[in-house]
């Protein structure tokens, strides 16, 4: 029986997912950084951990706490919206942190016992914010870039040792946390001399044409871990698939 880890399970994506797998059998661990076990039904096949990626020895605990681990899939993630101009570097430094170095040190702690077993998968969400351009969103965007050529290049060097490397991504969830996982308030990232500028934009984006499920980015997951091909990109949602056509 496969056992998938996953990051950032306390809502949206990384819950859903969790229920998912769960659903088809799997053992599944899922990780928070504050463990909420009421999210998730009790079972023999479902364990919640605590998790900072952001925290070599939290990463440690959690690794060996695990035991073999077959799939990881790295969905923790901290959003940000706003001008990149009034946003302090401080902010920029967390973003990253947790978006692009919290993913790495996941894939380098899994990396030794899926070589040595010339077996596993890595899947890495990241979001449809690299497929086309989007305002107000160059930290976000720069956060989870990086992570899509990681892979990228990361898919050819473990491919050799049988470890399969896949990206998932999603569109635009209003339903997540994603604008109220942050210490700064959205309002606080658009000076006032951006006003006129970021306006429409809120709009479209409050009544947008295609929105994206959770469940759309669970099912995209769970294709990605069961792919046996060589495809890298699974785009999630009806938005996201629609700017991977386009692109």
């Amino acid at each position: 029986m496969n056992t998938i880890l996953i990051t950032g399970c306390s809502s949206g994506y990384g819950l859903e997912t969790a229920r998912h797998f769960h659903k088809q059998g799997w053992n599944v661990i899922a990780t928070m950084r504050r463990p909420r076990g009421e999210l998730l039904a009790a079972s023999e096949r479902l364990r919640v951990l605590p998790l900072d990626v952001t925290d070599p020895e939290s990463i440690a605990a959690a690794i060996t706490a695990a035991g073999p681990i077959d799939v990881l899939v790295n969905n923790a993630g901290l959003g940000v919206v706003g001008a990149f101009e009034a946003t302090p570097m401080a902010h920029i430094r967390k973003v990253f942190e947790t978006n692009t170095f919290g993913p790495m040190a996941m894939v380098q702690a899994v990396i030794p016992q899926m070589r040595a077993r010339r077996s596993g998968m890595i899947i890495n969400v990241t979001s449809s914010v690299t497929l086309t351009p989007m305002p107000l969103a160059a930290v976000y965007t720069a956060s989870k870039q990086a992570i899509e050529g990681f892979t990228g290049s990361l898919a050819h060097e473990l491919g050799a040792f049988g470890v399969r490397v896949r990206l998932v991504e999603p569109g635009y969830c209003p339903n997540t946390r994603f604008a109220e996982n942050t210490d700064i308030p959205v309002a606080d990232l658009i000076p006032e001399a951006y006003a006129d500028f970021a306006g429409p934009i809120f709009e479209a984006f409050a009544q947008p044409a295609l929105l994206t499920k959770e469940s759309d980015v669970a099912e995209a997951v769970w294709q990605a871990a069961n792919d046996t091909t060589d495809r890298l990109h699974y785009p999630a949602g009806p938005d996201a698939v629609a700017l991977a056509q386009a692109r």
